[in-house]
């Protein structure tokens, strides 16, 4: 499954005004990694991250290669879409393939833009939504667990560590709750299982983006929706991305070079995208590291906890093969001593065997032997 952010909501929240702006201010724009649609309604665009651009600078490296996320634009859902309303089968089975959520919620009022349920109130939104998906869960549960039961019974090891699996999942989403707010309750191999065989989707991790009105930035002030939608939020864990998608979808259409002067003027140090972008890639557990040089400076995304054979990986298969060492120096560091070369004179460069675990920020050169 591709590591990838799925972009949900009832319709007229702003999501596909979201998705659009998105994918054109933060489009993926090198060789390397172009912009693509790889349908309708997926688009690859490229993480912020200055580090990178800091580092091409001290190296005088000629080109810059982003990491890039991948963003789905999934079909609004209504209230009734586990029963199939709507667009609500077409929905649950994309969702199921995308790896995090996000969830648009919007927080203000507009009297042309009509609401689906009639009148603008966040938790109650947020809840339509979260209570289809824990039902699509829960049918999927249901109905694995009537196969393996009657495997049970038949004294089959397999089906037994299934069953009891399936009823810790059954008993959550009978509570509606959804299944990332109760992952203390499994077992590692109890949610891997789960994952392989059923991509729940309220096990995946998720975010609030709260799509508040332009006269509400940079922050969203004191807008009521806004605070109910944090407060529930946070009694889940859940983070909350602020932005205004008219003000995003504005920022495209102007040239680049007054991009910034309109920012400022809303009080706003960089397009709401960016945190948006950033948030996907943290929820997915990722991190960056970076290799550079006069030719290129680039930034490589990794698992959290990935060690440096695997990460060398990512560039070519034959590095990870032939893996003898990494050399390694972290971007801080690397700040502070302002080249690679003068921080190999100074011994700031450390040599890393195959148990290395790659730390987010770490600039990496490979040694390797095929």
């Amino acid at each position: 499954m591709k590591m990838n952010v799925g972009i949900v909501g009832l319709p007229n929240v702003g999501k596909s005004t979201i998705f659009n702006a998105l994918t054109e201010t933060a489009k993926a724009s090198v060789a390397n990694y172009p912009f693509c649609t790889i349908d309708p309604n997926v688009g690859i665009v490229n993480v912020p991250d200055e580090r990178l651009y800091k580092i091409a600078q001290l190296e005088k490296s000629k080109s810059i290669v982003p990491a890039t996320i991948e963003f789905v634009d999934i079909a609004g859902l209504v209230r009734g879409a586990s029963k199939g309303e709507g667009l609500g089968n077409q929905f649950l089975a994309n969702i199921r393939q995308v790896s995090a959520i996000a969830h648009v919620v919007r927080c203000f009022d507009d009297s042309d833009i009509i609401h689906v349920e009639g009148s603008v109130n966040p938790v109650r939104d947020a809840e339509i939504i979260e209570t289809e998906l824990i039902l699509a869960d829960l049918q999927s549960v249901e109905k694995r667990l009537e196969k393996s039961s009657k495997a049970a019974k038949t004294g089959n090891k397999e089906a037994k560590f299934e069953v009891e699996v399936l009823e810790k999942a059954k008993a959550i989403l009978e509570d509606l709750k959804p299944l990332r707010t109760n992952l203390d309750k499994f077992e590692k191999e109890e949610l891997e299982w789960l994952n392989r065989t059923l991509y729940p989707i309220t096990v995946k991790p998720m975010m609030y983006v709260a799509n508040i009105p332009e006269e509400d930035l940079p922050d969203g002030g004191n807008n009521q929706y806004l605070q109910q939608l944090k407060e529930k939020a946070e009694k889940e864990g859940a983070p909350v991305v602020v932005l205004c998608g008219k003000v995003e979808q504005e920022l495209i259409e102007l040239p680049k070079e007054e991009r910034q002067e309109f920012l400022n003027a809303l009080g706003l140090t960089e397009p709401g995208l960016n945190k948006m972008i950033r948030t996907g890639y943290t929820l997915l557990d990722l991190i960056t590291y970076f290799t550079a040089g006069e030719k290129e400076a680039r930034a490589w995304t990794i698992k959290k906890g990935t060690k440096a054979p695997q990460a060398a990986g990512e560039i070519h298969s034959d590095i990870e093969r032939g893996f003898i060492a990494a050399e390694v120096i972290n971007y801080e560091d690397f700040i502070k001593i302002g080249s690679m070369q003068k921080a190999k004179e100074l011994g700031a460069v450390r040599i890393e065997g195959k148990d290395y675990i790659v730390k987010d920020g770490d600039i990496m050169y490979f040694r390797f032997n095929v």
